[in-house]
């Protein structure tokens, strides 16, 4: 029996047997022609093969994944025509008198080198589909066989690495999961493979493929990240138990998908979804969430090794805003600090990170930074139904500053001739006792509130949430934190102002009769939360 640990980017279980994803590399290399007209002309042809071939994909992508999902095919098709792209081909073959695999694959690696090196992550994305519309078009022009896998029934597929249109194209009724040895869980064969329901694991490792057989038997824990190759009797039987267990539940809480959010006596509330990046967005339609709650915009400086762009921010918020197609969706303001550290920012060392410079107060102490967000979310605000969210906050006066740079920041926009809604929500989080506390006046000077039940148990409590030595003193149901609550839902509904919650406690259904009688309007939990909590709505009964 052996054991991998990967990242795990689709929770669930799955047991049988191993087959290998057999890709067809062919050996590209430069042969000297004499006929570069033919070799231009057989460029042309195993484009066009390649166009239906893709046409095909994305029809397929349409149907088992949706149409935000299958946009990558089309986009493969558009960069087919790329003029750039394939004067680069000819120019090559022209200039250097060579065959057409070759100068496809010249072409391949110097674009993608071109795309991996600019600072915007959408831009660096790219650089895959460059690589996977070339390999497409040098398997057409060499006649190989279309990638595959040799097994006849269900099974485990592993690989070293797997394009989107491999996903995509591989057989969904003979796939048990995906387990690559390599791979991002932002890359589109992650978010494909969430939305197709499939267990997937990545980052394996590299001596994965080198010591796994073609029929093992194995297990894939998609929760854990876990995968176990040749498990004994003890061990297959307890994952049998708990893939058992799983694939029930989620029987019986996919009956509530397209059900509302309403108590026995007729209240209702929203259910969103907590998501810290654009990969996660599969999962929250796929949970049937009502919106997103929260959207951690952070992941874009933590994940950048400079500060992302307004351009690279753009592009990410109208991108989860287009993906939810008018649906609510609240994007927090950057919350760097505390526990998320980025070198970057040059912040300095502080004894007490947690009550230092973090979140809004290096917004206002660094307006250049926030200035960029804010441009890029407004821009954004025309694609979908945006409500910006404050994090930190502890005073009126903070909220009085952040408005004023909204409004210079809609103001240059505007000078500028680009568009904003004007109907983008502006919120703050309560998650400092001081907020809470004087959320009666913070109340008119916001469209929403969001506790931050994380934080807010923290401070409250004056317990460190990142110690574990303090864990057993952190009582997240103490009347304390309750009441805080309560105080604010009361203040929000005076000043017609609605409430949510998007920390922790919003998943924990001990809870959910107890925010409801508060008042509490919307609950965002993690995607996969999203349906047990629509479960303890719809069995609570306001009346008695």
């Amino acid at each position: 029996m052996k054991k991998y640990l990967g990242k795990g980017v689709y929770g669930a279980v799955a047991i049988g047997k191993i087959s290998v994803f057999k890709k067809c590399d062919a050996a590209v290399t430069r042969i000297h022609v004499e006929d570069t007209e033919k070799e231009k002309q057989r460029v042309k042809a195993a484009k066009e093969l390649a166009a239906k071939q893709l046409t095909e994909i994305h029809e397929k992508a349409l149907r088992e994944v949706g149409e935000t999902h299958a946009q990558i095919f089309e986009i493969h098709l558009m960069m087919l025509d790329d003029d750039d792209y394939n004067e680069s081909i000819e120019n090559i073959i022209d200039t250097q008198s060579v065959n057409a695999e070759y100068a496809v694959a010249l072409t391949s690696d110097n674009f993608a080198g071109m795309f991996s090196s600019m600072d915007d992550a959408y831009m660096q994305a790219r650089a895959a589909d460059v690589r996977d519309i070339s390999n497409r078009i040098i398997a057409n022009l060499t006649g190989a066989d279309t990638d595959s896998t040799t097994a006849d029934e269900k099974s485990i597929v592993c690989a070293d690495d797997l394009a989107p249109s491999e996903t995509v194209s591989l057989d969904k009724d003979k796939v048990l999961a995906f387990v690559t040895a390599h791979g991002s869980s932002n890359s589109h064969t992650a978010i494909l493979a969430r939305n197709m329901n499939i267990p997937a694991v990545i980052g394996v490792g590299d001596s994965f493929l080198s010591e796994i057989n073609e029929g093992d038997t194995a297990i894939v824990d998609g929760f854990t990240g876990e995968i176990i190759v040749s498990p004994d009797e003890q061990t297959l039987k307890a994952y049998t138990e708990k893939q058992k267990r799983d694939e029930e539940q989620k029987k019986l809480l996919q009956e509530l998908k397209g059900k509302e959010n309403i108590t026995l006596d007729g209240t209702k509330i929203n259910v969103f979804a907590n998501i810290s990046g654009i990969d996660n967005i599969g999962a929250v339609l796929l949970n049937d969430a009502g919106g997103i709650g929260l959207f951690r915009s952070e992941f874009l400086y933590l994940e950048n090794s400079d500060f992302p762009t307004e351009e690279q921010q753009f592009h990410a918020y109208k991108r989860v805003l287009e993906s939810m197609a008018g649906k609510k969706v609240i994007i927090r303001t950057l919350d760097i600090g505390a526990d998320k550290q980025v070198d970057y920012f040059g912040l300095k060392k502080e004894e007490n990170p947690a009550l230092g410079l973090r979140a809004i107060r290096i917004c206002l102490t660094r307006p250049e930074i926030f200035r960029t967000q804010l441009r890029a979310l407004f821009r954004a605000s025309v694609y979908g139904n945006l409500g910006i969210m404050f994090p930190m906050i502890t005073s009126v006066s903070e909220v009085e500053r952040i408005k004023a740079i909204c409004e210079e920041v809609k103001a240059e926009l505007k000078s500028e001739g680009i568009e904003y809604s004007d109907k983008t929500e502006i919120g703050i989080m309560i998650e400092t006792p001081a907020a809470a506390i004087i959320s009666d006046r913070l109340a008119p000077m916001v469209d929403f509130f969001s506790v931050g039940t994380n934080d807010l148990t923290q401070y409250t409590l004056a317990c460190d949430r990142q110690n574990p030595d303090a864990e057993e003193f952190v009582d997240t149901h103490h009347e304390a934190i309750l009441r805080l609550i309560e105080m604010s839902a009361q203040n929000a509904h005076k000043n017609g102002v609605w409430i949510g919650i998007c920390g922790e406690l919003a998943a924990d259904t001990t809870l959910t009769e107890t925010f409801l009688r508060m008042g509490i309007d919307e609950l965002s939990v993690s995607p996969t939360f999203v349906l047990k909590v629509r479960d303890a709505v719809r069995k609570t009964d306001l009346s008695k």
